[in-house]
């Protein structure tokens, strides 16, 4: 595969969120609205764990405890979906970058091919819902309620920093994710919408951001338009 520059009109999203706050639906559904591709850093890690590969064994108890896997697996893990994605229209990327270190690695390896992330939407949903969601769907002995909010934990110190980093760099889109499913999915196409509509310097690309353009309004649930 070569790595050309993807598409102008490729549009490549980032879901932000604690563990429990639906990134993995909305992705799915963003994902059918605009024909792009989903890719699920966590289902990936899953696969990797259930088929003992190389990667599965060195971060199979990390996970299970809810600590972050090393950055260089992800990235090396993530690279060629998401070089394909990027080439065949977009991407959705669920579960990565989960800190400022990781958001900044990927800017440059990213950045660099012309696939960087455009847009950053949070899902922000209260701790005991999130608690309540993660219970329900428990999938193993690990899944106890001292592990899940650990990892809300670990979102808190880790991965909530982002929010300002991309909001510096990208377009952040605010939604609140503690409503029913459609209702969220709504919200979030619509500023997307509006987004990609937006000239490239107010779109949030990397290159604009890095040569130094205005740096984009963060849009929230409160300013989306009516559909």
């Amino acid at each position: 595969m070569t790595m050309q520059s993807a598409a102008p009109r490729a549009k490549r999203i980032l879901m932000v969120g604690a563990p429990g706050a639906g990134k993995g639906t909305q992705a799915d559904a963003i994902a059918k609205q605009f024909g792009i591709t989903h890719i699920a850093s966590g289902d990936i890690l899953r696969r990797h764990i259930a088929e003992a590969t190389t990667i599965g064994r060195t971060v199979e108890d990390l996970v299970n405890k809810g600590e972050l896997v090393p950055d260089a697996v992800i990235m090396d893990m993530l690279r060629k979906p998401v070089l394909a994605a990027a080439d065949t229209g977009g991407y959705v990327l669920d579960g990565f970058p989960r800190t400022v270190e990781q958001a900044e690695a990927a800017y440059r390896t990213a950045g660099n091919l012309g696939v960087g992330v455009q847009i950053a939407v949070h899902l922000e949903v209260p701790e005991e819902e999130l608690i309540r969601r993660m219970l329900a769907r428990a999938r193993g002995a690990d899944d106890t309620e001292d592990v899940i909010r650990h990892r809300i934990k670990v979102y808190e110190e880790k991965t909530r920093p982002l929010l300002e980093y991309y909001a510096q760099r990208e377009l952040l889109v605010q939604v609140n994710g503690a409503r029913p499913v459609a209702e969220v999915t709504w919200s979030i196409v619509v500023q997307l919408q509006r987004a990609f509509k937006r000239p490239a310097t107010q779109a949030g690309s990397h290159a604009g951001a890095h040569a130094g353009t205005a740096r984009p309004a963060t849009t929230s649930d409160s300013d989306k338009a009516v559909a």
